[in-house]
């Protein structure tokens, strides 16, 4: 799959991804109701054998017009876009939002990206997608402009789970926040997945006998801190599975950044600077302080008893899923 980024604008779209099928909006998170909307766009893209596209903004609006408080991102764009390959997407356009371009005419928006650059012969997005300055292009303008200028237009319902409430982003983030990664998880679709470098940490792991993959984890996320079972991907495709704590380590660390640590169950290796994926299937306990070492080792054993228990039993429960964590 090609991702196309800021400086590639000034290139004209390769003529074989002309023409497709565009979805269009944030998908941060890429969960159950922003699925709905890409699934669609794919079925058209298939039944006219056209390419299908997605979309998207960097960084996230609400993050530009809200510097001081940048919005917990469930999917930072590396891990939307390997989502969204997964789906089946021939490229995903990471499309630069600024100020100046959130106050471009919908006219503007409409000519020079879905007409000009992507040539699109349909628009799939969802019910209360608006666009440029104002938010003056809503859903009948985009039909409207849709008719004047020759591209199909499909617009999707809000989409409810199983309990007739509408899956959103920030309801996902709701949950993470309280450590519910299950609940978070259904909603997604998948496993609520972090990815990132491994880097070099305190190395007391090591020295304990729990050697462990450490990532810096994003500053504005709200993950709960914790325990968590968890499944580690390598760039291979390679997976093992383990225990994460995510967190600060108040036993042996005051006021540590906050780490995510990968304990991987029966692993020697060196992971030191490979780009990491780590699932997160359920939450084990909060993160404690302990005094000394010799407690701390003794509940990371028991820790490691109840993952390998949890994860012993998980199955995919969608396609998407599989691809992801298993």
């Amino acid at each position: 799959m090609t991702v196309f980024h800021r400086n590639e604008f000034r290139e004209p779209l390769p003529e074989t991804l002309k023409g497709g099928v565009v979805a269009i909006g944030n998908f941060d998170g890429v969960h159950r109701g922003h699925q709905s909307v890409l699934n669609r766009a794919l079925a058209i893209a298939e039944e006219r054998g056209v390419p299908a596209l997605v979309l998207t903004f960097e960084p996230h609006p609400r993050s530009v017009f809200n510097p001081q408080n940048p919005v917990f991102r469930l999917t930072p764009a590396p891990m939307k876009a390997r989502l969204l390959e997964a789906m089946g997407y021939h490229a995903v356009i990471e499309y630069p939002f600024d100020r100046t371009f959130s106050q471009r005419s919908p006219e503007e928006f409409v000519t020079t990206v879905l007409i000009d650059w992507l040539a699109a012969s349909e628009v799939v997005t969802g019910f209360d997608f608006h666009f440029g300055r104002n938010r003056e292009g809503g859903p009948a303008y985009l039909m409207a402009a849709g008719k004047r200028h020759g591209f199909g237009v499909t617009l999707m319902d809000a989409f409810r789970d199983e309990g007739a409430d509408v899956v959103s982003s920030s309801r996902i983030r709701d949950l993470l926040t309280r450590g519910e990664v299950v609940q978070a998880s259904g909603l997604l679709g998948y496993r609520y997945t972090v990815t990132g470098e491994v880097i070099h940490g305190e190395k007391l792991g090591r020295t304990l006998g729990f050697p462990t993959a450490n990532m810096a984890f994003d500053p504005h996320a709200k993950l709960r801190p914790g325990i968590y079972a968890v499944r580690y991907r390598r760039p291979c495709g390679t997976l093992h599975d383990g225990v994460a704590s995510f967190g600060r380590r108040p036993t042996v660390v005051e006021d540590g950044r906050p780490l995510l640590e990968t304990y991987i169950f029966d692993f020697k290796g060196d992971l030191y600077g490979e780009e990491g994926a780590v699932s997160l299937f359920g939450r084990l306990r909060d993160e404690l302080k302990f005094d000394g070492l010799e407690a701390l080792v003794a509940q990371m054993h028991r820790d490691s008893d109840q993952a390998r228990a949890l994860l012993s039993g998980v199955k995919p429960f969608s396609e998407l899923d599989a691809k992801i964590a298993f």
